[in-house]
């Protein structure tokens, strides 16, 4: 039998290989490469719980001084995009032309859901142009999608940024989708995802994408990782993705998990380009969906885009060799999404100046974390009679 030694080189020299071409190239046989394909990663990978930013000297006299615009250069597209680099998600309830409307005041994007009709993009467009710039036309991978995609985009000259999203962004056909997709758009900046490693990253990059969107389970109405044990904490997932996705040229979105606005600048310090959040938006005006009351208190339903809610309302219903992967829930209503959006970049301008980054940009340069066992002090709940429950 060979020593754990011997072992532990041949896992490291085949690491990048797959598990059969590992085999053969060690002349091994295929029950042997079997016994290698097990492998576990020692090292801790964190989420935005487990760290807190420290504080640095700063020259900053203000939260105002802060600026959180950022001009970005897209490797493929060639494009410049300026704003505040905040992405609505693209999932049916807040993916929507309402909350793009508002989002534009603050130079903020929306990744437009799906299911909008061409005659309906058409009709937005037409009605405000001046929201296109901030906006992401989204697809899946079916070839009925990109047609639609197609089509809107022709109608819509005004929108630029396409979102190319599957659940899983790790299989061959999603890399060529994305490769199709540059080729039919070659002026478009294309995000491609999701996924959460640094080697799928760089693929997806090399392959046409200018933008890769980082999380696989961390959202709020997602339960991939119930359903299917797969995930990966996601602020590892961050700084793992922004260092491959950076080496290239490319950029990234931390897509999932941030629940306030803290942990929006614990992703921008790991180095993500951009934000994806789709819970801390549900419930408002500007979100799909009619208001519901229940005891008195008011609800709007916020579900995962493979929730069986999304499949029924899509696909007529979850098919017999799938299972849910996403949950329904009613949040609790909370108006204008205005107050949240100020409440979120109040936060960011605020995490800058306790690090001295003048601009979003440079926090990441000027981000140092702490591993902590605790975030709060929960002595008197967690709720705040301030805020809109």
């Amino acid at each position: 039998g060979m020593t754990s030694a011997m072992l532990r080189a041949i896992r490291g020299a085949t690491r990048h290989l797959p598990v059969a071409a590992g085999a053969v190239a060690l002349g091994m046989s295929s029950a042997a490469g079997l016994a290698l394909s097990m492998r576990l990663e020692e090292d801790v990978k964190l989420d935005f719980k487990d760290v807190l930013i420290r504080p640095k000297r700063s020259t900053l006299r203000s939260r105002s001084e802060v600026s959180l615009e950022r001009t970005i250069g897209f490797k493929h597209s060639k494009q410049t995009w300026t704003g505040v680099p905040i992405m609505v998600a693209n999932m049916d309830t807040v993916g929507t032309f309402d909350m793009a409307t508002t989002f534009s005041k603050h130079k903020c994007m929306v990744a437009v859901h799906k299911h909008y009709t061409v005659e309906e993009w058409q009709a937005f467009a037409a009605k405000r142009p001046d929201v296109l710039p901030y906006i992401a036309a989204s697809s899946g991978s079916s070839k009925a999608d990109l047609d639609k995609l197609e089509q809107i985009l022709n109608k819509c000259p005004g929108v630029t940024m396409i979102c190319l999203d599957v659940a899983n962004g790790y299989s061959e056909a999603f890399v060529d989708c994305v490769r199709e997709a540059r080729k039919r758009f070659p002026k478009h900046t294309i995000i491609a995802g999701n996924v959460v490693t640094n080697e799928m990253t760089e693929e997806l990059i090399l392959n046409g994408a200018d933008m890769v969107k980082v999380g696989i389970g961390p959202g709020s109405v997602c339960t991939t990782r119930k359903q299917a044990g797969v995930g990966y904490p996601q602020l590892s997932a961050v700084m793992e993705c922004a260092d491959a996705a950076h080496g290239l040229g490319g950029h990234i979105i931390a897509d999932g998990g941030i629940t306030c606005p803290g942990d929006a600048a614990k992703a921008f310090g790991a180095g993500a380009d951009f934000i994806m959040c789709g819970g801390i938006f549900a419930g408002h005006d500007e979100a799909a969906g009619e208001v519901v009351e229940r005891d008195g208190r008011k609800y709007k339903l916020f579900y995962g885009m493979s929730s069986t809610t999304a499949m029924t309302k899509h696909a007529g219903g979850v098919a017999e060799y799938r299972s849910s992967e996403g949950k329904t829930v009613q949040v609790p209503y909370k108006g204008p999404v205005e107050a949240t959006i100020r409440d979120l970049l109040g936060g960011l301008r605020s995490a800058c100046t306790y690090v001295g980054a003048a601009s979003l940009k440079e926090m990441r340069m000027r981000t140092t974390f702490v591993r902590v066992t605790q975030q709060l002090n929960t002595v008197f709940g967690t709720h705040d009679l301030g805020k809109k429950q």
